[in-house]
């Protein structure tokens, strides 16, 4: 894994079929993400995209810039080389070049391919997939038969859960990326109320769910996929669900929820807690980096 990252590295972003290692392509996380899974081409382009998204979330945010610049995404500038790119990572980081690629660059490429190891492993311990669509060109009625009825319920009620996982998910990364633009306070309670509401919709989507097709999936774990949320007793996440179900509104949501103070301060807080998180240190083998 290591020496796939540093081969890829040579280049940087895009990824492209000449550099990407077929033990990079073949990651569960990768391949669950292609479009077409046996396509070398498609495994291409979700390994590209799942690297950006691991260096947009670099854990270490000392050195995340100098990790985003070695692989060439800004501040790195499209096309520039490998001896570039570490000029620039090096001063980013705040180290002189050759100390930096001795002792800091191993250390962010087995960072990359780690953090690469645990998103397979995510994917292989995730308890569901989301469905793959095909292009329907020509209607496709249901006969009118018991088991048909069946099916079409399942796929009916399978594509609300996904549609309430991603609208929710899509809330919780706009929290974030408000409190990462320093945003207005205010503006950031807003949007992380709409986040409640939205997880607790996909919550009871999942309640739903599970009860009438899978009783052997483990709601906690499906709601999981939404993204970090705030610490939550049962009973909170109990009073959340009640007030999203049924369809209803965020403004209906939020009048059940008058009067929840400590509910509502749970949530909102949690987030703006994260808002100086502790680095993730990327330990040297003989001490911190410095």
């Amino acid at each position: 894994m290591v020496a796939a990252i540093g081969r890829l590295l040579r280049r940087g972003l895009p990824v492209t079929p000449a550099t990407a290692d077929p033990i990079l392509l073949n990651l569960r996380g990768i391949v669950a993400r292609a479009v077409d899974p046996a396509d070398e081409a498609s495994r291409t382009a979700a390994l590209d995209g799942t690297l950006r998204g691991l260096l947009a979330r670099f854990p270490d945010t000392r050195y995340a810039p100098a990790a985003r610049a070695l692989f060439g995404l800004p501040p790195a500038e499209p096309g520039q080389n490998l001896t570039a790119r570490r000029d620039l990572a090096a001063e980013q980081a705040g180290h002189e070049v050759h100390h930096f690629r001795k002792r800091v660059e191993p250390r962010l490429i087995e960072k990359v391919a780690w953090e690469l190891l645990a998103d397979a492993d995510r994917f292989t311990r995730s308890p569901m997939i989301a469905p793959r669509l095909a292009p329907v060109t020509e209607r496709q009625p249901i006969q009118p038969d018991p088991f048909a009825w069946e099916v079409a319920e399942h796929e009916e009620q399978l594509s609300r859960l996904w549609s309430a996982i991603y609208a929710a998910r899509a809330e919780l990364l706009a929290v974030e990326r408000l409190i990462s633009l320093r945003a207005d306070r205010i503006d950031i309670s807003h949007t992380a109320v709409t986040a409640a509401w939205g997880w607790a919709v996909a919550r009871a989507e999942a309640i739903g769910y599970t009860t009438a097709f899978a009783p052997d999936l483990n709601v906690d774990e499906l709601i999981a996929l939404t993204g970090w949320t705030p610490a939550l007793t049962e009973a909170q996440a109990s009073r959340l669900t009640e007030a999203a179900s049924g369809g209803a509104s965020r403004e209906q949501f939020v009048h059940a929820l008058h009067g929840q103070t400590g509910l509502g301060h749970a949530w909102v807080a949690g987030f703006l807690a994260r808002t100086t998180p502790s680095p993730k240190r990327i330990p040297e083998k003989n001490g911190q980096l410095s």
